[in-house]
């Protein structure tokens, strides 16, 4: 009886772990870290990457929304400025084409930071507008009569 105890103990001193099985163990704990903080910082530039995205997005429709309003025939060609929004500077460059309509002409809007080290935009944005009518002023002076 006391070999069988002696037996049983010696398993239980035994119990550990042995230095492989905790050097493996740490590999694999290495390799999931590893790529848990690849997919984070690639979670991160997204993250990023979309802010400035819609922030542009947002710079070409105000620029598209104030030359609807302003009710005025821009000339074809094109026409850019700057513009802050998010706290930070913003680059626009609008061209203005003509369509098969006479009446009416398309406005491109593209948007990009100031900083910007490529040539391709953040954003495009198309909108139209319409040739305003030759005497808006004089409608109710025609209705008079």
């Amino acid at each position: 009886m006391r070999r069988r105890e002696y037996g049983r103990l010696r398993r239980d001193a035994q119990a550990g772990f042995t230095l492989l099985e905790v050097l493996v163990a740490l590999g694999v704990l290495a390799l999931t870290m590893g790529a848990v903080i690849k997919a984070v910082g690639g979670y991160t530039a997204n993250q990023a990457y979309l802010r400035d995205r819609t922030l542009a997005v947002w710079v070409a429709r105000n620029v598209l929304v104030e030359q609807q309003l302003e009710n005025a025939w821009p000339k074809v060609g094109e026409f850019k400025g700057t513009t802050e929004m998010g706290k930070r500077e913003w680059r626009w460059l609008a061209r203005v084409t003509q369509t098969e309509e006479a009446e009416l002409r398309r406005l491109d809007v593209e948007v990009q930071t100031i900083d910007a080290d490529t040539e391709q935009p953040l954003a495009v944005l198309s909108g139209f507008l319409r040739q305003p009518p030759p005497d808006e002023g004089n409608k109710d002076n025609a209705s008079a009569f």
